[in-house]
Order: C-alpha cells, then structure tokens, then sequence
C-alpha cells in the first residue's frame, strides 16, 4: 500500500505501455476503449501521449459544443476557481442565479434545477412528474417512453430508456413505463392510461443512431398531453444548446414541452446539466430533490461561459450552417458508397452503411486519426464541435472516405 504524504503527487513521467498496463489492473472495466492515451486537446483536435493528432467528430458524445478547451470556457474556470470551487447546494451562489435566469430568459421554461449528469436531470424529470401526478392526477404515475430512446444509465433510467440490449440487466427493473414506437402516436394513445402522468422522448434519438421524431408526432403528442392533463417531458441532453441549429431542439417542432432536461454541451466539456419546467409543474417541496454537487460555482460558470457564448454569437445558426454543408458533402459520398440512408438534424448526422462494417470503418478512421462513432454494425454518426470549420469537415470526409474504400 501506497502512503501518500503530500497534496501534491508527483508522479514519474510514463510511457503509453506502462500506463495502459496500470489502466488494466486499476480501471474498472465497463468499456472496450482504444489503447490511445489522450492527454490535449483544442478546439476540433485531440493530441495522444504519443504526440498523434486526432480530428474529433465526436466530441465527448456531444459535449464539447465549443471544441475542446475554448478560451471562454477555461478563462471563466480559473477566474472562478480563485474566488469560490464549491458551496453547500442549500446556500445560493451568484454564478446558480445567473445561469438559471440565462436559462430561462432565453427558453420556455419558467424555472430551473441543476445537477451534473444528463441521467440525473432526467431522473429529476421523472421525480417531478410522478409528483405532480400525485397532486394533480389522482396518483397517475406511469411514463410512455420510447423504443430505442436513451435517458441514461442509472436504475431508472435504464428502465424508462428503450435500448433492447438492457432487457434482461439488473432485474427488476423500475416498475412505471410503457414504450412505444417513435413517430406512432397511435400507439401512444393506446398506451396512455388514467395512470400516465407524462410522455418523455428525445427529439432526436442519438444514442439509437440519430432518428428524429416527426414534427407531426411531437405536435399530436401536445395537442394529446394538452387533452389529457399529461405532461410532455422532452430529453434535451443531447439536442440542446445549438446542436440541432436552434438554441433547443423543441424550437424546430413549433411547441413547447412541460419540462426538459438538459446535459452534454450546457457545460461544454464540465460535468453539468438541467432540469427546467412551467411554473405549474414545480411542485417539489423541500427536501425533494438536491444532490451534493448541484449548481456548485465551477459548475455554474462553465454553463454560463458556455451557454453565453453560444447564444452571443450565433453559434446554433453556425451549427445550422456546417450541418448542411455537411450533409451536401455526405450526399456526395453516398452515390459512391452506397449509403442506404442520410440523416439528422444541425451537427447530429449519421449515414447508413450497405453493409454491417460501421466498427471496422470506425478504426480505420481511428488508426488515420479520426475519431467518428458507430453507434449500430451500419451506422456511423458525427457529432463535431459546434465551431468546427468547412475546412475540418472536408478533412473528415477525407479521411472518412479512405476508410469506407477499404471495406465498401
């Protein structure tokens, strides 16, 4: 055993292989990653150990909106962390009342919670219509979700998601939700109840491949809420904050959602997020929701550098822009490889593969210093900085295509 005697450790420098073999003995193991060390990272470009530049399209899963380590972004941090890291989340702080108000000033909501996981923000979602269920519904509490959504990976979340390949972990799962088929809102009306308190659903299904709801579906699934009394919940982990090429992705279905909730890019790369309601939906009382770290100073000041910066310049009309240039580019490549489909909305596209070789053109892309992401066998998915330039786009689609000659 190891007797740390200082603050500060200083630990000899190491090489790529004697780290990996530490990662092995000492990382638990919950994923296959690549025996890549990363170690800087600027705007669109990650740097590895070894010196190797990668062109990110990934991003941290959509998180990164403004690159990697913007100057806003880091600035604000430092600033921030001279003055004040943490404070009790039952004390206010500046930095919490600046960011809920910019939340609310620049969306439909009325008021906000901060948390630090997208899974956590929609844990609360759920919490806060099962409660309001309770006060308004005469004990309604069950949830209509989605097949193939994804909330997160808490106990909860993986019950409400419907990711098929979670069918049968962790039994039992949590009782209370029904899934459907997206963009079938008759079977949503056949599955709400006198015991459904809400409907949840991402308006873009990212982690299922980028699948968007039908802005019919979204509409009919409000004016159905509207008639039932129902909460529509709408998961904005992944969509929110410019990635769709508006602020929210709800803004391009032309209604408003009861709640959201909020993640990946609200922080730019710091672990945040959001859960933001209509007044008459905040029925939590003292003591119903909190949490150790929620709206914590450092948190507080990376979404409001973050979030200011895309609001003050435009940058979601700037995702707008780079996606269609992206997806004319991708129409390109698809009379060549044969893609069976092309997809998504802003910075969250995805094509179909004619054949189940998504992985393998994933690492070869990976090996050329690419990073892109197969969320299925034939799909691959792109989900690059909000800031990324044409000129980054057209050296993904370079090295994209020397992959795709390889195995198409």
């Amino acid at each position: 055993m190891t007797t740390m005697t200082s603050a500060t450790l200083d630990f000899p420098q190491s090489t790529t292989p004697e780290l990996l073999r530490d990662a092995e003995r000492s990382l638990m193991y919950v994923v296959t990653r690549p025996e890549k060390i990363m170690v800087r990272g600027k705007g669109s470009y990650l740097w590895d150990l070894d010196g190797k530049r990668y062109l990110d399209f990934i991003q941290g899963w959509a998180v990164n909106c403004l690159g990697h380590s913007p100057r806003v972004l880091t600035r604000a941090l430092q600033q921030q962390a001279k003055e004040l890291v943490n404070a009790s989340p039952a004390l206010l702080n500046e930095p919490m009342i600046r960011l809920a108000k910019l939340l609310t000033d620049h969306s439909c909501m009325d008021k906000v919670f901060f948390a630090s996981t997208g899974a956590e923000a929609n844990e609360g979602a759920i919490k806060l219509a099962r409660k309001y269920g309770q006060r308004h519904l005469g004990g309604a509490y069950e949830v209509v979700t989605m097949w193939n959504g994804f909330h997160g990976r808490t106990l909860t979340m993986m019950s409400a998601s419907g990711k098929q390949a979670w069918d049968g972990l962790f039994e039992p799962k949590v009782p209370g939700f029904t899934r459907v088929p997206l963009n079938d809102l008759d079977a949503v009306k056949q599955a709400v109840t006198q015991q459904t308190c809400a409907i949840m659903l991402e308006p873009v299904q990212g982690e299922a491949g980028v699948f968007s709801a039908e802005k019919s579906f979204v509409q009919g699934i409000r004016e159905l809420c509207d008639e039932r009394g129902i909460l529509l919940i709408l998961d904005e982990i992944q969509t929110g904050v410019g990635r769709t090429g508006t602020l929210f992705g709800y803004e391009q279905f032309g209604i408003e959602p009861d709640i959201m909730t909020l993640g990946k890019g609200v922080g730019g790369g710091f672990p945040l997020s959001a859960l933001l309601a209509k007044d008459p939906v905040c029925v939590f009382e003292a003591g119903d929701q909190g949490g150790t770290f929620c709206a914590q100073p450092l948190a507080m000041v990376a979404g409001l550098a973050t979030v200011g910066e895309v609001i003050a310049k435009n940058i979601s009309r700037k995702a707008h822009l780079r996606g269609t240039y992206l997806r004319r580019k991708l129409k390109v490549l698809r009379k060549e490889f044969g893609f069976t489909d092309l997809r998504g909305m802003g910075l969250l596209q995805a094509v179909d593969l004619p054949a189940p070789q998504a992985v393998e053109v994933a690492n070869a892309c990976l090996n050329d210093g690419l990073l892109i992401n197969a969320p299925r066998p034939d799909t691959l998915r792109f989900m690059p900085a909000l800031t990324v330039s044409n000129r980054e786009v057209d050296e993904m689609l370079s090295i994209l295509t020397g992959a795709l000659r390889r195995y198409l």
